[in-house]
């Protein structure tokens, strides 16, 4: 139900990011800062995405006020989201926004004690998909035989993680159901950090959120030190996980567990990734007003993004950055919150019991 509930709010994009009327807001924003934070470091996807709508947003914004994004890392994202939990509307008046992340969203939907938000506090005004590709050293690629990781199976892994409970455990579980011996560096305060220990020979895997990929690794795959093992791959309107459509000929995780015997598509493993991945990528970056935050704010706020999306050039601009992933506002944003923020009891579970016998973790 809740991959049905995401698909259709992919489904509805087109609606959801056509213009509305003009006239539907008067909040004046000249001369003003907006702070965009975002609770990540600078070397990640979440700043990507935030340096790619700042700009526009400044342009689309009534006063056309200077946006600036600010970086508060620290515990995994809980710590920038606890800080913007205590901010109100009254006290910023419209000048500060927040970026969240799936990272964020996990610690909320798995009860981590050190989570002192809500999202029922806040106000989405922008909500966006992506998706997520793991990738290999060219040697360790090698050993798949076609989608078949059998191969990788005897080879001991180090990867550079922001901690099991992030959406770094939608890849865990993955390579953990695949077979794969993947020891977690824990701690890292951003993916970019991941990829460079990659880079640095630090680690022998990793994996980056769509427009980090991009951007950072796509580089490493042309120079030929990096080659991607497969997508995390995205919901088709049905629900069902189909290939990225940013990455079109690279496998799913759901075919290279078709491919590999001992991975099953089926069963208590399978229906916990698959909920997570949705929490995690089809809803995977917002942007909220703090708590208290006026309706005028939210339609001005809401409309700028619109506005945005709407420009001819947006496809454009974004391909390279964003992907090609659905960008929502509105109605269809409060969906894909919702739908990120709840996962089935069973699904949760599962996971609360994986990470307490695989990294000693718990949240109970």
């Amino acid at each position: 139900m809740a991959a049905f509930g995401v698909a259709a709010v992919v489904a509805s994009f087109a609606l959801a990011a056509a213009p509305a009327q003009a006239g539907s807001h008067g909040m004046d924003l000249s001369g003003e800062t907006v702070e965009f934070v975002i609770p990540f470091s600078e070397s990640g996807g979440s700043a990507k995405w935030a340096n790619f709508y700042a700009p526009l947003l400044s342009e689309a914004l009534p006063g056309n006020p200077t946006v600036v994004v600010k970086y508060m890392p620290g515990a995994g994202s809980t710590k920038g989201a606890n800080w913007f939990q205590d901010q109100t509307f009254e006290e910023t008046n419209g000048t500060l926004i927040f970026g969240s992340s799936g990272s964020t969203q996990f610690p909320y939907l798995l009860d981590d004690p050190r989570v002192r938000y809500e999202y029922g506090d806040w106000n989405v005004v922008l909500a966006s998909g992506t998706g997520g590709v793991a990738y290999l050293p060219p040697d360790i690629a090698e050993q798949m035989d076609g989608m078949d990781a059998t191969g990788l199976q005897d080879i001991d892994f180090i990867w550079g993680s922001q901690g099991a409970t992030r959406l770094d455990l939608v890849p865990l579980l993955a390579w953990r159901m695949l077979g794969m011996n993947v020891e977690p560096v824990f701690g890292i305060e951003g993916r970019g950090d991941g990829r460079l220990m990659f880079e640095r020979g630090e680690a022998n895997i990793d994996y980056q959120t769509s427009s980090s990929y991009l951007k950072g690794v796509t580089p490493l795959v042309e120079g030929g030190s990096a080659v991607p093992m497969m997508s995390w791959g995205a919901l088709d309107e049905a629900g069902n996980i189909v290939r990225d459509p940013t990455f079109p000929d690279m496998p799913s995780f759901k075919e290279v567990c078709e491919a590999t015997p001992a991975c099953s598509t089926e069963g208590e493993a399978w229906d916990a990734w698959k909920a997570f991945f949705v929490a995690g990528f089809p809803a995977q970056k917002m942007v909220f007003l703090p708590q208290g935050a006026s309706d005028d704010a939210i339609a001005t706020y809401t409309q700028a993004f619109r506005d945005i999306i709407a420009r001819e050039d947006f496809a454009e601009m974004s391909e390279v950055t964003l992907g090609d992933y659905p960008q929502m506002t509105g109605d269809a944003a409060k969906e894909t919150l919702r739908q990120g923020t709840q996962v089935p009891a069973e699904a949760k579970a599962y996971v609360k019991d994986w990470l307490l016998e695989a990294y000693g973790v718990s949240l109970d």
